[in-house]
């Protein structure tokens, strides 16, 4: 009866807030700048709320290092052994960072890293070097390349209890993954067809290798992928996409041409947050007249809007309360922690009205 109440009282507050949320959403476009010294960065990794970006920067003796950003402080994350390091994936909280980095004998390999564990290595498929590309909302599934026995690279799925497995290709010799799903069931990269040709995929255990195409020649490359699964970003012939089964393959330049003042360009789109609202990669500020790091705001969902229907009403609010309590990466579980609860609730109250 106690829970019942609660929740009642929840759908009240929620009716008064709604005096007061604004109809509109907002769209942004952050650059995130260099290293002192450095000529360019890019940004790899956006965490849910879009608070945390991963990536790397070149500093002023000419070396790459992998970095944490958040609100406007940027962390070196350090190396296996060598000098280098890029930052390429981040989990759904920011607290999960995986990417490559030198070890002491000068070969690149795969790292997962934690602030109270630091780098771990994660070995390879029988060959030398490794790299990590993306991880699952949790932090528990890896996915990148590495070399196997025969000198081949392969995209490889790496969970804890099991290992790096081998995801093949798509007739090719080669393969690498970028990008996977907050339950890490669904896998995004590049491989060679039996033509020749760089295709991106989409991967899952049932269906295998997808290859996407392309937005026009013979190349593409997908980077990142949606929590669901279903929103894949990359780039093709020099531009930065977006992939759904409904839609195909779009020109981010052409989508956000708004966005994009005196000539500058997004080349890559490498990362998308769980429920496809940020996308981060890079491209040409014109303003400065270098190569950098962006986070783009797409600005829907909005946030709290359950349902994806562009309004944040008592619809939005019961799928929450339906669902509460429950465990699972879900559109109800609004923050991305694995939990549907009170910070799910308070999402959708603060932001009742909106849109609608």
């Amino acid at each position: 009866m106690c829970y019942t109440q609660n929740r009642f009282n929840a759908l009240i507050s929620a009716c008064v807030m709604s005096l007061l949320a604004t109809a509109g959403w907002s769209q942004s476009l952050t650059w995130l700048g260099t290293l002192p010294g450095g000529c360019c960065s890019w940004a790899h990794g956006v965490s849910a709320d879009g608070a945390v970006v991963v990536g790397w920067a070149e500093d002023d003796a000419w070396l790459w290092r992998a970095f944490r950003w958040e609100n406007g402080v940027r962390q070196d994350l350090g190396d296996l052994g060598g000098n280098q390091s890029w930052a390429y994936g981040v989990s759904a909280d920011g607290a999960v960072v995986v990417g490559w980095a030198w070890n002491a004998a000068g070969f690149y390999r795969a790292f997962r890293w934690t602030a109270s564990g630091g780098m771990q290595d994660l070995g390879t498929l029988g060959g030398v070097r490794s790299e990590a590309y993306a991880v699952s909302a949790d932090g528990a599934v890896v996915v990148g390349w590495a070399w196997n026995a025969a000198g081949f690279y392969r995209a490889f799925r790496w969970t804890a209890s099991g290992g790096m497995q081998d995801l093949g290709t798509l007739g090719g010799d080669y393969s690498a993954a970028y990008g996977v799903s907050a339950d890490g069931s669904v896998v995004v990269g590049v491989a060679l067809n039996a033509a020749g040709d760089w295709h991106a995929f989409r991967w899952t255990a049932s269906g295998g290798m997808q290859d996407l195409g392309t937005l026009g020649g013979d190349y593409s490359a997908a980077y990142g992928v949606s929590a669901d699964g279903s929103v894949v970003v990359g780039e093709s012939v020099d531009r930065a996409f977006r992939w759904t089964a409904s839609r195909g393959m779009e020109d981010l330049n052409t989508t956000y041409a708004s966005l994009l003042t005196n000539g500058s360009v997004l080349w890559g789109a490498y990362a998308i947050s769980p429920d496809g609202r940020y996308i981060a990669g890079y491209g040409r500020n014109a303003a400065t007249r270098r190569w950098e790091a962006f986070l783009l705001d797409t600005g829907f969902p909005r946030r709290g809007d359950v349902d994806r229907n562009g309004c944040v009403d008592d619809a939005d609010l019961l799928q929450v309360l339906f669902a509460f309590g429950g465990n699972g990466y879900r559109n109800e579980d609004l923050n991305w922690d694995g939990t549907v609860d009170d910070a799910d609730l308070l999402e959708v109250l603060f932001n009742f009205g909106s849109g609608c």
